[in-house]
C-alpha cells in the first residue's frame, strides 16, 4: 500500500520528535561514583539493607523538575558504593530513604559541587521512630455542635506523613482530615513519631462562635508510653 507523501513526511516528523524526547527524558553526562554510610543518627551504628533511591532535581520555568536516577541498598554494616549516572543540567540531587517501621521516610538534597566534592566519604543520618498516642475524650454535652480539630508535627514535618495511623474513634468518625463535630467522642489514634524530638499537637476547638486554639509538646521516647491526652 502506498502512503501519500505529505502523510510520510508526518510519520518521519513524529517518529523523530518522539525519538528526540525520549532522548531528552534520558540525557546523561558522565557518572559519579559514590561510597559512604546510612548511620542511626543517635548509635552512630550504620543500617543495614536501607533502600535508597536517587533523583535529579533541573532547574526549568522557575521550578524544579524531578527525574529518576537509580537507586541501591547499603550493605550489612550500612555502607554503600554505587556509580551514578548525572542527568544533564541536573545542579541538585535528592537522596530519599524508603521508610519502614523503623525508620521514617526522609530525603536530603546535595549540590552537585558539594557531591563530587566528598563523593567518596558521604555520610546520611536517620532517625527512629517511636510509638505516639493520642486520646481525645468530649465529656461536654453543650453546645452539641462544638468542633475539634487536632494536627501534630515533628521537625515542622506533619505528623500523617511520618508513619501511617490507626483510627478507633467511638464517637462520630473525623471527616475532611482529623475534626470531630459533637457526639460521643472518644477516641484514639495510634502511630509513631520521630524518636527523642519535640512533636507539637495543636488542638483547635469551635464553640459558640469562637475559636481556641491549645498547644501541647511532648518529647517522644523509647520504650516509654507516650501519650497525650485531651478532654474537652
Amino acid at each position: 500500500m502506498l502512503i501519500p507523501l505529505f502523510k510520510m513526511k508526518l510519520l518521519l516528523y513524529i517518529s523523530a520528535a518522539a525519538c528526540l524526547s525520549l532522548i531528552g527524558c534520558t540525557r546523561t553526562e558522565g557518572t559519579l561514583d559514590i561510597r559512604g554510610k546510612v548511620l542511626d543518627e543517635y548509635t552512630e551504628k550504620g543500617i543495614p539493607k536501607r533502600e535508597v533511591i536517587i533523583k535529579s532535581l533541573i532547574l526549568s520555568d522557575n521550578k524544579y523538575i524531578s527525574s529518576d536516577v537509580g537507586g541501591f541498598c547499603t550493605d550489612s554494616s550500612g555502607h554503600f558504593s554505587y556509580r551514578m549516572k548525572k542527568n544533564k543540567g541536573a545542579y541538585w540531587y535528592k537522596f530519599i530513604f524508603v521508610g519502614d517501621s523503623t525508620y521514617a521516610i526522609s530525603s536530603e538534597e546535595i549540590m552537585l559541587p558539594e557531591l563530587e566534592k566528598n563523593s567518596k566519604y558521604l555520610s546520611f543520618y536517620l532517625t527512629k521512630l517511636t510509638d505516639f498516642t493520642i486520646k481525645i475524650e468530649r465529656c461536654s454535652k453543650t453546645p452539641l455542635y462544638d468542633t475539634l480539630y487536632v494536627s501534630w508535627k515533628t521537625n515542622d514535618i506533619d505528623g500523617i506523613t511520618i508513619y501511617p495511623y490507626k483510627l478507633t474513634n467511638l464517637g462520630i468518625a473525623p471527616e475532611n482530615g482529623f475534626r470531630w463535630i459533637g457526639g460521643n467522642v472518644k477516641s484514639v489514634i495510634e502511630t509513631k513519631t520521630l524518636m527523642n524530638k519535640k512533636t507539637i499537637i495543636c488542638w483547635e476547638l469551635l464553640r459558640n462562635g469562637k475559636k481556641r486554639e491549645i498547644l501541647d509538646t511532648i518529647l517522644c521516647e523509647k520504650g516509654v508510653s507516650n501519650c497525650v491526652n485531651f478532654k474537652y
